[in-house]
This record gives structure tokens, sequence and C-alpha cells, in this order.
């Protein structure tokens, strides 16, 4: 894809080059005219000329003149004006080659207040062998909460009419959680899409401008998305772009269906005065932007309701891995139909067979079956249809029957019986809780990004923490507790595998192993804290605390990790995990109370790459006695580079 300026596309159109043939005047009261003689021919000429110290970059000239020997060419002779036009960069002149690697010279940990302040980065660098070359790359910022532009309020709440949301003190109310922000390069634009971690969820549609230049994004108009039509947002957390290029929003902790008020707080939004249905909420989203800037919003009810980090979709474009953050949660993944379609499909939920405890853990892994399901019939239990009204928690399940199962989901232990018939709904609308009473293993703990590298062909996965289910000593999970969490790496099968009932899954990208990769470090007198870091740090500050998002920068081997820490890191950082080398570089760092999101990498938008990145809420999670009320809480929605391209 290209993207084009004004100045350039208005180039292009005067660079046609069609005959234009000057008409002799018609005649009088509808009587036939005298002929004319024959009409000369305007013509362009276009002339590459070679680069100057004026333009770097070569340039164009055009040439304007009558053909007035009539050959059909514009002579020297027939020039009669003429214009010369820089040209910008194209990709080539900034790509950097196949064999170069990204690296990072690591950015200290803040130490002083204004550091503690600031968001700092590290400096980048090409490497090619023996030879290096210092990148200009840094944050940059296109959005803060707050921000107006036009008649957008970047971060303001809206409700189902998409009238603005005020407080009781009269205040718009504006959400600081900005969380992730996406690039999609549709036709000849450039669009985000940003959605906020908040009650109701809301989202922005950016177009964005991408200086050819320089690679430096700018945003051009903004607009709020409307989510009326899928009973609006709830706590929109990560995100991910699909093989076609749309938005994969999430729905994070989904409202507890067994308490029927559970969704009340969308009431506002909804405006309702009863209980807003709690099946409304708990899934993913996907946003399909058009060029014309209008977007359509499907909720994927085929794909189980949880408390979605993120859903990211493998190259395959039907594999998709999902990730559920909570206590007593499960790891799921989801074969579409058909490829690019996510509509319809058959979801699965991991078993963790255990095969080491040490330094993390390691497990086979093994995936139950949960079902089919298409949009279409879980829309309708959702929202009722013609016949039937809409299922509530009691008409899938019985509680604490005689038959009951004891399960353990989500934070707290039930004993549930299925109703008959029930399955098909309770796979969809009750996705945890099915999945346990199935055999699926439902213990992990704060389960939150994950990413693919196809240059590796494995997944990876970030746990928040390693406790509660993962370290009780029972069930499938025995490892020991690490509240500064772990990342894990998942191997794709190369072979064809089966579910747990024997039947092949239909995809060639399922991961069949888990093995910790890269933990934190509990401070402990064995490991103790860097010296000047003893206070609000209970995490080592050279390793990570409470890992996030994951990101994989494919070509250069790099595992971006971003953290979400109160009292791990009293700063979060971003960290980039060399994947050669076994070695963590901290390369961002933010202020006081944030965490970091939405980190992804974008290796080619028009021959430059971009790590996205979010500093969420600064000041609200923890240290608000040092926000000085300036400003300084408002969230940043900004990148990290522009980095040049890989050549192909």
């Amino acid at each position: 894809m290209m993207i084009e300026s004004k100045l350039a596309k208005s180039i292009r159109a005067l660079l046609i080059t069609t005959p234009v043939v000057l008409l002799a005047a018609c005649g009088d009261d509808g009587k036939d005219g005298v002929n004319g003689t024959d009409g000369t021919s305007a013509l362009t000429k276009v002339v590459t000329q070679e680069a100057n110290e004026a333009c770097p970059y070569g340039s164009t000239l055009l040439q304007a003149g009558v053909d007035a020997n009539a050959n059909g060419e514009l002579d020297v002779a027939e020039v009669q004006s003429e214009s010369s036009v820089c040209s910008a960069p194209n990709a080539s002149a900034q790509m950097i080659a196949s064999s170069a690697q990204i690296k990072f010279e690591e950015v200290a940990a803040p130490l002083t207040n204004y550091e503690k302040r600031q968001i700092m980065v590290a400096q980048a660098k090409v490497v090619d062998g023996n030879e290096e070359k210092t990148l200009d790359a840094g944050y940059h910022i296109l959005a803060r909460s707050g921000d107006r532009f036009g008649d957008v309020v970047f971060g303001q709440l809206i409700d189902k009419y998409g009238q603005p949301m005020f407080g009781e003190d009269g205040a718009r109310k504006v959400s600081d959680a900005n969380e992730h922000t996406s690039l999609l390069p549709i036709g000849d634009k450039l669009f985000s899409v940003s959605q906020m971690e908040s009650l109701p969820g809301s989202m922005f549609l950016m177009e964005l401008n991408q200086d050819q230049a320089s690679g430096e994004l700018s945003v051009k108009n903004m607009s709020q998305i409307d989510q009326s039509g899928v009973d609006g947002g709830w706590v929109h957390c990560a995100a991910s772009v699909t093989p076609w290029t749309t938005h994969l929003a999430s729905e994070e902790y989904e409202p507890d269906a067994s308490n029927p008020a559970s969704a009340s707080r969308m009431n506002e939004y909804m405006g309702l005065v009863g209980d807003t249905n709690p099946y409304f909420y708990g899934w993913n989203i996907e946003i399909e932007v058009s060029e014309d800037a209008t977007t359509d919003l499907s909720k994927h009810y085929a794909m189980g309701r949880l408390a979605f980090e993120l859903s990211y979709v493998m190259p395959d474009s039907k594999t998709v891995y999902m990730t559920d953050d909570g206590t007593n949660v499960g790891f799921f993944m989801f074969v579409a139909d058909t490829a690019g379609d996510l509509s319809a499909g058959t979801l699965y939920s991991a078993k963790w067979n255990q095969t080491s405890a040490e330094n993390g853990g390691a497990a086979d892994l093994s995936w139950v079956n949960l079902g089919h399901a298409t949009d279409s019939e879980i829309g309708d239990y959702v929202h009722g249809s013609s016949t039937e009204v809409a299922l509530s928690f009691t008409d899938i399940f019985d509680v604490d029957t005689e038959n009951c199962t004891t399960i353990s989901a989500n934070g707290k232990t039930e004993c549930l019986e299925l109703r008959a018939g029930m399955e098909k709904a309770a796979s969809r609308m009750e996705t945890r809780r099915y999945a346990a009473l199935m055999g699926a293993t439902t213990e992990f703990r704060k389960e939150e990004g994950v990413t693919f590298a196809p240059d590796r062909n494995k997944v990876y996965v970030a746990m928040s923490q390693v406790g509660k289910g993962m370290s009780d000593g029972e069930g499938d999970i025995q490892l020991s507790q690490n509240n500064c969490g772990t990342v894990y790496e998942l191997n794709v099968a190369t072979d064809a595998m089966n579910d747990t009932d024997g039947n092949a899954i239909s995809s060639s990208s399922v991961v069949k192993d888990m093995t910790a990769l890269v933990s934190g470090r509990p401070v402990s007198v064995e490991d103790p804290q860097a010296a000047g870091f003893e206070g609000n740090n209970s995490c080592h500050i050279n390793g990570i605390a409470n890992p996030d998002n994951v990101t994989y920068m494919a070509g250069h081997n790099q595992l971006i990790i971003g953290e979400d820490t109160g009292s791990g890191h009293q700063n979060d950082a971003i960290w980039s995990y060399d994947l050669d080398a076994g070695s963590l570089t901290r390369i961002q760092t933010t202020p006081y109370g944030s965490e970091t999101t939405s980190p992804y990498w974008y290796p080619n938008i028009n021959g430059w790459a971009y790590l996205m990145s979010v500093v969420q809420h600064p000041y609200g999670e923890s240290d608000g006695d040092k926000d000085t009320g300036t400003g300084e809480g408002r969230a940043y929605t900004g990148y990290v580079g522009p980095f040049p391209a890989k050549a192909e």
C-alpha cells in the first residue's frame, strides 16, 4: 500500500497525458455553424530528474504546451510552461538489508523524581554483521486523553445515542484508560482504532498522516466509533490486527451472569432503569474499517465469552489463541470454519499435562473440544429470537443440586449441573465454566498477552503472576508461586493433532506444549534489590515485573514484553528479550502509576516499522499524591520509532 500526500495526488492528476482538443464555437439559433479549422492538442510531458542538493531524492519536471506540429509529442520548442517537484524518498531509500537486525541499548531504570515522571526510550541501532548504525527513533505522541480533534474529545465516554456522558459534578467523563491502538493500512489511507479500558468501553477511529520522508505519524482527523449496534462495549483491554487488516478488540472481566445485576454499570449507557443483560458483554469485537472512514462492528459470539485480554489470529487466518485474564481461568483456541471469517467455528480449551515444576514449569498441552457454533446461533440465545426469549444463567445451569459437579473457575468454587440441551449455549455464554465441567484446565492466573513468531514457529503467552490455582498444590498445575510473573514459549506442532476425544483438529497451527521462557525475580535475601531501588520495587529492577502484553519483532528475534505492575516496579517498563542471546534489555519506562499497554510491532508500512506503545492512567495505579494536577495524569497514545523496515 502507498499513502499519497494531497500534493502528490494533485501532481498525479496533472500527469494524465490525454490530449485536450480545442473546439470551434457552436452556431447561433440552432443553425449549423461554419466549419472550423482543425484544432490543436495540449500535451504534458513528465521528466524524471537526478538528485541534487535542493532535491536529495530527485525530482519530477512537469512540462506543458501545445502540439503545434501535430506529431503527438511535446517537442522542446513547444514547451510553454514547466514546474518541478522534489520527490519523497521511496521505501527502499530507508529500508535495511534482510540480514540486518534492530537492537536496543538499555535505558536506565528511573531513579530520580524527574526521571520517574518521564517517558524514556532506549537508543536503537541497526546491526548487520560488524556494522552498526544508530537510529533516530524516539517516543512520538499521537494523542493524549482529553485532546480535542474538531468536535471529538479523545477518551470521551458516550451513551448508546452518541451523547457525551457527564459526572455528578457536571464534568465530562473522559477516560484516561487508553488501551490498544492499532495501525490499519486501508487502500491509500492509514487508520488507527484506539479503544478504552473503561465502562462503557469507548472506541475512536483516527485517520493518520504518514510523512514519507521521516516515517512520522500524526492525526489527520478523529471520530468516535458507534458501538450501539453491538450493545455497547465493556472494558476493552488488548487487541490485535487480523491477517485481513481488521481490528480485533476484547471485552475483559465479563460480568458474572449468576448475578443478574452484574452488568448494571451499563444501565446509564443503555438508558435502562432495570438490569442490563450480563450476556451482552465478554466477547471479541471485530472492527472493519473502510477507506471512506466508516466502520462495521461484529461481536463474535461463536468464539466464546471470557475475560478476554487478547485474541490473536494466526497466519492461517483460521486459528485464534485467546487469553483469559483473572484467577482460575483457561487458555482457549478457536478454529474458524473459513479463513478470514470468525463468525463460525469450533472452540477448544487447553489441558495442562505437567512435565516439570522447575523454573516456572513446563507441560504438554492437549485440547478439549467445546463444540461448534455460529454467531447467529449464539446471538439468538443472547438476545432472544422470534420464537425464544434470551437465555439466563438459570436456564443454562441448575445450581447446588444432588447431581452437580464442583468446579473452580474465575476465582470461586461452584457446584453446577448443566441443564439438558444447553451444551452449545453453555460452551459460548459460559465458556470458562463449561470448560471446567468438560475437564479442561481452569487454574491459570492473570493470563495476559499472546503473540506469534512466524520465523520461529512459536507462540508466546504472558502470565502476570504464577499463583492462586497455579501454586495451590492441587489440580493440573502445581508450580512455585512467583508474584513477578512468567512469559511462556509454546511450540506449534509440525504434525496434525487430535483433540482429547481423538478427533482431528482442523488446523495446522495447534500448539503442543508450554515452557517457561523468562520469569520475574522476586526480591529476596538470595536475590536482593539493586542499590537505590529498595523501596517500592518488590521485583528486581533488572527483571520483568508482572508481564502483560507481548509482541514479536519478526526478523529481529526480539520478543517485546510490556508490564502491568503495581508494587513490582514503581515505574512500569517495556523490555526487549533477545531470543538469540537469552538476554533482557529495558527499552522504555513510564511515569509514576502508569501501565504499559498496546505494545504491538508493525514490520512494514510504506517502508517504515513501528512499535505501538500506550501509557495508561499515569499516577492512577499508584503514587497519586505525586500528580501535580497540571495534566500529567492524562494518558499517552503513541509509538516508538519510526524504524526502517527490512527489505524482503
